[in-house]
């Protein structure tokens, strides 16, 4: 079980390093709790999809880790390092303590990464079903403002594209991992329809341009690709880790 030393705190760059026991080894797990009041949407084996989530745990396990209850498994982390209510949980064999940090108008990221077993996405042969394996290049993203539905899907793929640039920029000949995965966190929205799905109808808003601008805070921003303003903040931060979390890691 963890040791029991966490720090809860909103912002990601004070997430806390934690650790654990595997097979008679003492592993770091990075622990992010900025508790209730935050929506997130992931890739991850334990809590993944779209939703209400309190806490981050990204645990470092033993390569070739076999284990066949992996949810279960993060569960019980979770659980020894306090955290309590629903949460996302990340593997990878990579190391945690050596974590990189980017941050860029108020977003940060945070990486964890090994690139040993690497290629492209659209590799050649026929993919298969198989039991989530811990993820190597595990993205951790904070945002300070709330994110529509749509936006947070859009989120996921801008961290993707960001780490596919990074690899790309060291010269790594490959998109990613098989089992990379990605965690993108997002303060829930206050106002009215809070369900965050795009406004109904359609026309001449009535609203003023404050009403707008507020609406953006209460429902939700509604874009994060790229070129949008919360979006290429977003990029350069994953961006940034991801190169800094990769660059020792690519061999000619």
């Amino acid at each position: 079980m963890p040791t029991r030393t966490l720090l809860t705190s909103t912002s990601l760059a004070d997430a806390a390093l934690l650790t654990h026991t595997e097979r008679g080894h003492e592993l770091p797990l990075l622990v992010w709790a900025p508790g209730p009041g935050h929506r997130m949407v992931s890739s991850a084996v334990l809590g993944g999809g779209i939703g209400e989530r309190a806490w981050v745990v990204n645990a470092q396990v033993p390569p070739g880790y076999d284990r066949l209850d992996p949810v279960a498994h993060l569960r019980d982390l979770a659980a020894g390092a306090g955290l309590t209510g629903a949460g996302v949980g990340l593997m990878t064999a990579a190391s945690v303590a050596d974590r990189c940090h980017a941050e860029d108008g108020g977003v940060r990221a945070v990486v964890t990464a090994g690139i040993g077993v690497r290629g492209w996405a659209a590799a050649p042969g026929v993919g298969g079903v198989a039991l989530p394996r811990p993820g190597t290049i595990n993205i951790i993203v904070s945002l300070p403002v709330p994110l529509t539905d749509a936006a947070l899907v859009n989120a996921v793929a801008t961290a993707t594209e960001a780490k596919v640039q990074a690899l790309v920029e060291l010269g790594a000949d490959a998109s990613g991992t098989p089992t990379d995965a990605v965690c993108v966190a997002a303060p829930t929205p206050i106002g009215p329809g809070t369900d965050t799905g795009s406004r109904a109808g359609a026309g001449t808003d009535p609203r003023t341009d404050t009403d707008t601008d507020t609406d953006a805070h209460t429902r939700g921003e509604p874009f994060a690709g790229p070129r949008s303003l919360w979006g290429a903040r977003l990029a350069r931060a994953v961006h940034g880790a991801t190169r800094a979390a990769c660059a020792g890691l690519v061999t000619p």
